[in-house]
This record gives structure tokens, C-alpha cells and sequence, in this order.
């Protein structure tokens, strides 16, 4: 069994904590928190699991790192606080840990990340013999194995598009929802996450992953964007009301060019309420969706919906990115030490997985 840490009890978090218990390679060893409240509650309670695991959260970071753990699920945000992220990881890293995080999107493709992230963690694998593997689901398999899956079904191909469709009044972080995407804010404000070049730092690399494995060079990326107010106000159930005339749904597509055409697109249509921006597209059922669409011959979509925690879509979300990054885990113990991508590491049966229900 391979002890393993999960950092950060968040929305990320709790799922990880339920991914390692349930995976027959791993030990829940510990938890870390940053919150004091959560300091020496049972994991069990902090994932929702209705049952204890006898593991108590703990707030010593250096004394966790310190007992040698074999791996690490970063589950800490670094949306709004990236260095304060890499620091963690690279000390991790550097700990002998396998580290396999959501958190740094910028090292989703390695190979064209920015020095300043790259080579601190290339430095903590040579120092302590650690590895690093950086997913989600979009930026995620959404947008790397999903896609290259599907094209392998076509005769021909013409072009790629990935949606994320969702409703984010579902999505319990108020901080990324309000102050990074925007959502609830005067139309003249300007979301962090929208921001030029910001949308092409966070999900271009998956289009060059895409580029990679389909055996094309990009001539550039590009982004489109459109905004639309609320035109009445609404209320939602976690984070309060939203007022008309505010930003009530976003539109942005970052697409991978060759011969001056975008042959691999990553699209968002982001809504706060699903009658802001009706003429966008809509997921089947009005919740959430991830979908994969083969322009060429046959045409072919595919539309993934997965949903937890009472049915919440963005937490099914975060449960299958939690997936991917957990079921890693034990091959990337049996890897050399490295900085992988999701083109390096395979996603895998569920090998001894079906029909468990409880350890």
C-alpha cells in the first residue's frame, strides 16, 4: 500500500480524501489543512464519507512531509495564489513524494511551460527523487485524452471542439465564481480569468498536447470572448443573489490554428442562471456537461456527464479530475522520477475498483 497524503480539503479535496480510500493501492496516511477549525477532525467527516477513517487532519506541513510520504494529492487552490501552489509542490516534490495536482495548470504541458515553473520542480526531482503529473478535466482530460480518444474513431478528421457547458451557480467556490470568471460583477469589470493571453496560459496547453499527439504544428493560438448581463436578478442557493445588469454568462473559445483556420477549438459557455444567453449552447438536462465534437467524416460528439455529492454536476466534475490524478498514482510510484503529462501517463481500467463499495 502506498501512503499517501491529501493536501487541502476543499471542493478538490474531499473528493481526493473518498478517490484514496477507495483505491485498493493507496493509505490515506494524512490530511493537511490551512484552516483551524479542521485541525484533528476525522477525514471521513471533512469528505462526507458518513463514516470515519481514523486519519485526523493536521496543519504541520513540514512534520507530514517529514514521515515520507509515497504520495501526494495537492488539492489546495491555485487559482488565486499560483507561487504560494508551486512552492507547496516543489516542496513535495522535493520530499521524494509522487505529487499529482489540479492546482498549476501552466505545467499541464511541461514542455511549454514558463521556465519560472518548469525548472523548480525539474530541480526538486533531481534533489529528491519525486515525481509531478498535473491534470484536471477542463483544463483536464476534457481536453487531452477524451478528444485524442474519440478522433481515433474517424476516417477523417477535420477539426476538434471541446465544450465545458455549465451552470456555476453549482460551483461552491463564491471567490473564483464572483472575483476571477466574474459572474455578479458590473459588465465594465474586468475577471482576471478573462483577461488577454489569460484563457491561452491556463488552456493552451492542452491545445498544444492535442497538436502533439495528432502529429500537427499550431501556427498560433488565438481567443474569442463575449459577455452577457443578467436580465433579471437571481438567487442561488450557495452563494446568494445575483443582480440584473451584471455579468450573467461568459462565451470564450481558445482555438489552435493551422492554415489560418482553428482545427482544434476549446470552447466555455459559463452561465450563472440557464435563462442568461439561451441562444448559447445548453447542456442536455440544463446542469452541466463536457463534450467532445469530431468534425469530419463520420461526424462525431460525445457528451460526458458526471455528477456527486447529491447530484451536484461540478462536483462530478471534480471527482473525475480526482480520478485521473488518484488512478495515477501507483504507476507513477513504479515510473522514473519526472514531470509527466497526460500523454506520458495512461488512463487505466478500473482495476480492482468494481463492485467495491467500502474498504
Amino acid at each position: 500500500m502506498i501512503p499517501t497524503v491529501v493536501w487541502g480539503t476543499g471542493n478538490v479535496g474531499r473528493a481526493a480524501i473518498r478517490a484514496v480510500d477507495a483505491h485498493p493501492a493507496l493509505a490515506l496516511s494524512a490530511v493537511l489543512v490551512a484552516n483551524p477549525a479542521k485541525v484533528g477532525r476525522d477525514a471521513g467527516e471533512l469528505a462526507g464519507l458518513g463514516r470515519a477513517l481514523g486519519v485526523a487532519a493536521r496543519d504541520d506541513v513540514a512534520a507530514v512531509l517529514d514521515e515520507g510520504p509515497g504520495a501526494v494529492v495537492y488539492a489546495a487552490s491555485g487559482d488565486l495564489r499560483p507561487d504560494e501552489a508551486l512552492s507547496d509542490v516543489v516542496r513535495a516534490v522535493r520530499a521524494g513524494a509522487v505529487v499529482v495536482t489540479p492546482s498549476l495548470y501552466p505545467l499541464y504541458d511541461h514542455r511549454g511551460a514558463p521556465p519560472e515553473f518548469r525548472d523548480p520542480v525539474l530541480a526538486a526531482v533531481k534533489e529528491g527523487g519525486g515525481s509531478l503529473f498535473a491534470s484536471g478535466v477542463d483544463p483536464g482530460w476534457g481536453n487531452d485524452v477524451l478528444p485524442l480518444l474519440v478522433s481515433g474513431l474517424g476516417s477523417r478528421v477535420e477539426a476538434i471542439r471541446c465544450q465545458e457547458i455549465f451552470d456555476y451557480s453549482t460551483y461552491e467556490q463564491e471567490e473564483s465564481v464572483r472575483l476571477l470568471v466574474g459572474m455578479g460583477q458590473p459588465m465594465e469589470y474586468e475577471p482576471p480569468m478573462l483577461l488577454p493571453s489569460v484563457p491561452t496560459m491556463v488552456w493552451g496547453g492542452q491545445l498544444r498536447l492535442m497538436a502533439r499527439a495528432l502529429g500537427v504544428e499550431l501556427d498560433e493560438i488565438r481567443e474569442t470572448l463575449d459577455r452577457r448581463p443578467l436580465e433579471a436578478t437571481v438567487r442561488t442557493r450557495t452563494m446568494g443573489e445575483f443582480a440584473a445588469g451584471t455579468q450573467g454568462a461568459v462565451r470564450f473559445e481558445v482555438q489552435g490554428i493551422v492554415g489560418g483556420e482553428p482545427v482544434l477549438v476549446i470552447e466555455h459557455v459559463t452561465r450563472i442562471h440557464p435563462d442568461c444567453a439561451p441562444d448559447w449552447p445548453v447542456p442536455p438536462d440544463g446542469s452541466g456537461a463536457h463534450r467532445v465534437i469530431v468534425e469530419g467524416r463520420p461526424r462525431i460528439e460525445v457528451t460526458v456527464e458526471a455528477s456527486d455529492e447529491g447530484e451536484n454536476r461540478s462536483a462530478g466534475g471534480n471527482a473525475t479530475a480526482v480520478g485521473r490524478l488518484v488512478g495515477a498514482i501507483d504507476w507513477l510510484v513504479e515510473a522514473e522520477p519526472g514531470l509527466y503529462d497526460a500523454l506520458d501517463v495512461p488512463l487505466r481500467p478500473a482495476v480492482g475498483k468494481l463492485g467495491r463499495r467500502t474498504r
